[in-house]
């Protein structure tokens, strides 16, 4: 069995979400499917509160506008236990390029601190990121950019 809540968020995302978003409303045929792949039945009900929370935020921000200072941000350590130096770097540059904003950053980081992994790597994070963007309107440049660079790093197309 897989037992990662981030498993199943990137199931979910490769497998049903990023062809179809209206799919989340389906969730009984995603449990069903989920269990099917078999993804434990705690770990589909904690990605599911995992992206309840996520929606609840949409509403709260506004669109990225980039381009502007932004104060400084420390990392706490239970972020840096959780995020190395190149992912949070990366992080970073996407927030000095104006690819996100502070308010999706914090987001990001929300989303990554609630999973239940010990450690994040670079190329999971970028899929937290990639799915955070997806679920803001107006943020087609941002995602079409990690896609892009998901693309390059992994050496294989997005379903």
């Amino acid at each position: 069995m897989k037992e990662n809540i981030l498993d199943v968020l990137l199931y979910l995302f490769e497998n049903f979400v990023y062809d179809d978003p209206d799919s989340l409303n389906d969730r009984d045929s995603l449990q069903a499917s989920l269990l099917e792949a078999g993804f434990s039945p705690s770990e589909i009900s904690k990605a599911f509160d995992w992206l309840d929370v996520l929606a609840r935020e949409r509403p709260q921000l506004r669109p990225a506008t980039g381009g502007g200072q932004a104060p400084l941000r420390v990392f706490a350590a239970e972020e840096t236990a959780k995020l190395d130096v190149e992912a949070r770097g990366f992080l970073m540059f996407l927030e000095h390029s104006g690819v996100i904003d502070a308010e999706r950053r914090e987001l990001v980081l929300d989303r990554i601190m609630a999973l239940d992994a010990d450690e994040v790597d670079l190329n999971d994070l970028k899929w937290v990121i990639l799915m955070v963007l997806f679920s803001q309107p107006g943020q087609e440049a941002a995602c079409a950019f990690l896609e892009s660079d998901l693309l390059e790093s992994e050496g294989e197309a997005l379903n």
